[in-house]
């Protein structure tokens, strides 16, 4: 063991110029069992887990693999741990090929098959789901399933006013590309493959974080990046230029446009143009973003009706703050009697943070946008965590400290981790909106405020369920960076939200709240666990400034009811609920016939507005959502609950 810890420390603190290589991969394999929770001994479970996540990676859909490829996958990964204990990737290699021949063998099968296809049938129905079935049994089989698929595929193509023939010629470019761009992947996105799927056997969140991955993290934990401005997006190839960041680069340039096709790009006055159709799109992006100030040349291309342009941009990269990943209020006024009342609905998507000296925070946003609030005397306040995945503990603390006066926040190691800022940021009704995509730290917020009776949650019947916390280590700068668990947090009640979440006080009906959404519906997440509450007297307030109305069962249940007779006699509910129950019948079989019908094409015209808005018209469409507006309705009838414990005092 010793041995084994001296050569961890030699392989990963070593001079940082060497890319990821064999004989990093066991050292690295060593040190993330180490550091987890569980600090796991690799057995022949972990290597069962493993080939299953591998085969995930490579083929998670069973599109690509018969019973018999599989079968020869997971003979040349067995005993992987002890081939990379002696510096032994060959497996890796082997396996590569095996995946490439299957790509291959469906490419051509696809050129084959499309040349017969004169019209879509519109019969087809078929189950993409893969925990539903297996892999082909043949090839015969994985054929049939396959010209499904393509009527499948030509059919999501057709709907965006394409013909049939360039629906075909654009399919079978697809394929091409999947191909290609397999045979690209260096030996260390190999390795990073095969160290994400050891890292999840252990849990969904423990993972290996390669260079390019942690400069993600670290893009989307700070919210800000050096670039030109713009959101991009893979189309059949392309690069496409989606929208423009207000202020950036690319918009004050004047020279781009929404549509616009990037061909190919080129650093500083002199860099030689890189074609970049066909690249993966994170490379294109790595491309295009770089130090501010610094040159980078774009080769674009534009159609507008039937003409057709060809030219250079030269754009000097400036830092983007990633505004609408950000914390941001907007105030809903309503006439409830002879009165006015005043709403603020404060969306946090994300617990961002920038930890260097300066650095924007959601802690540092949410406080202000508090202090803004109460200066404009709202009578409620909805915190919306709706689809907000987590992020930085300690801004959670603090966020959740910032609605009581001081005390314990969350628990997890051991430590209990409390807000110590006596001051309320806002000490009027609260409501917090969650669904089941809320997880993480939105959960610790949401289940602290609800704990302490500080607040009505409501939405979802429960947020996403992952009570687990993570650290990242990183081994250096070309090696990357591991991420793994290290135990479970708890809430102030004692409960930890690991599968359950923190469930609401009042539930809409959402086509979220399915088992198929939830920490529990993943592979190998850690099991729930509770401990010894540790509410903190020192919540509640003693003065006018930092007092605040708990929130009792009796106002819940009144609340409720009134809740539910509005969302009765809303249409916009109703139809969520129908589309529910005949989501639920199909029984995720997917009809041609369905998506090619009216009603889908009502919808995606709906998402290509929504996609051309401008960030403030995107921001008024979301409040008049059916959600938030009942949010906003509940908040009013707590305010009222709340003005009439008050009187009663």
């Amino acid at each position: 063991m010793k041995n084994i810890f001296l050569l961890l420390i030699l392989l990963l603190t070593t001079s940082p110029l060497y890319a990821l290589e064999c004989l990093h991969i066991h050292p690295i394999m060593v040190k993330i069992m180490t550091n987890h929770v569980n600090s796991p001994k690799f057995n022949s479970t972990l290597e069962e887990r493993t080939i299953d996540q591998y085969l995930k990676s490579l083929d998670g859909g069973k599109f690509y693999f018969t019973k018999d490829d599989v079968k020869k996958i997971r003979s040349k990964l067995k005993s992987f741990y002890v081939n990379l204990r002696k510096r032994d990737c060959k497996f890796i290699s082997e396996v590569d090929a095996l995946y490439i021949e299957a790509l291959k063998k469906r490419q051509d099968y696809a050129k084959k098959y499309l040349k017969t296809i004169k019209e879509i049938d519109k019969s087809i129905k078929m189950r993409l789901d893969p925990d539903s079935r297996d892999y082909a049994k043949n090839e015969e089989e994985l054929n049939s399933f396959q010209e499904k698929h393509i009527h499948l595929q030509l059919a999501n193509i057709l709907v965006t006013d394409t013909d049939l023939k360039e629906a075909k010629a654009m399919l079978n470019r697809r394929y091409k590309r999947i191909v290609k761009q397999v045979k690209e992947q260096t030996s260390v996105d190999r390795y990073s493959q095969l160290l994400q799927a050891f890292a999840h056997t252990l849990d969904p969140h423990t993972g290996y974080l390669s260079k390019k991955m942690f400069e993600d993290f670290q893009i989307n934990m700070s919210l800000s990046l050096e670039g030109i401005g713009a959101t991009l997006s893979s189309q059949d190839g392309y690069t496409v230029i989606e929208q423009l960041v207000p202020g950036g680069a690319a918009a004050k340039s004047g020279q781009l446009k929404s549509q616009d096709k990037i061909l190919a790009v080129a650093q500083g006055k002199k860099g030689k143009f890189e074609p970049i159709y066909d690249m993966n799109l994170s490379d294109v992006v790595r491309l295009i973003r770089g130090k501010r100030k610094t040159l980078v040349r774009l080769k674009v291309l534009r159609k507008e009706g039937k003409k057709v342009s060809k030219f250079e941009v030269k754009l000097v990269r400036e830092k983007i703050n990633l505004e609408e990943e950000a914390a941001q209020i907007s105030y809903v006024e309503r006439k409830v009697g002879k009165e006015k009342k005043k709403v603020g609905v404060l969306t946090l998507p994300s617990f961002y943070a920038d930890n260097r000296i300066g650095g924007r925070s959601s802690a540092k946003d949410v406080k202000k946008l508090l202090v803004e609030a109460s200066k404009k005397n709202i009578d409620a306040l909805v915190l919306d965590f709706t689809n907000n995945g987590g992020g930085d503990l300690e801004s959670a603390v603090k966020i959740g400290g910032m609605f009581f006066r001081t005390g314990n926040v969350v628990s997890h190691e051991n430590m209990k981790l409390m807000d110590i800022d006596p001051n309320v940021y806002y000490n009027g009704p609260l409501v917090v909106l969650i669904n089941r995509l809320s997880a993480s730290a939105s959960e610790i917020v949401s289940g602290a405020l609800k704990d302490y009776k500080r607040a009505v949650v409501v939405g979802g019947d429960h947020t996403f369920g992952k009570g687990s916390v993570q650290q990242v280590m990183r081994l250096s700068p070309e090696l990357g960076s591991i991420k793994f668990t290290v135990g479970l947090f708890y809430l102030p009640g004692g409960k930890s939200t690991q599968h359950s979440g923190v469930s609401s006080d009042i539930v809409f009906p959402s086509p979220l709240n399915s088992d198929d959404i939830g920490e529990k519906s993943l592979d190998y997440s850690l099991p729930p666990n509770s401990i010894k509450p540790f509410l903190s007297k020192t919540a509640y307030g003693n003065n006018s400034e930092n007092t605040w109305t708990t929130v009792n069962d009796a106002m819940i249940k009144e609340i409720r009811q009134k809740s539910k007779e509005r969302i009765a006699k809303n249409e916009d509910f109703q139809k969520i609920i129908q589309d529910m129950k005949e989501a639920e019948e199909k029984d995720k079989t997917i009809s041609i016939s369905e998506i090619l019908s009216d009603k889908n094409s009502e919808a995606r015209e709906k998402r290509k507005k929504l996609r051309s808005m401008t960030k403030n018209d995107r921001r008024q469409e979301y409040i008049k959502s059916p959600e938030v507006q009942e949010a906003v309705n509940i908040a009013l009838d707590l305010a009222n609950q709340v003005a009439r414990t008050v009187a009663k005092k």
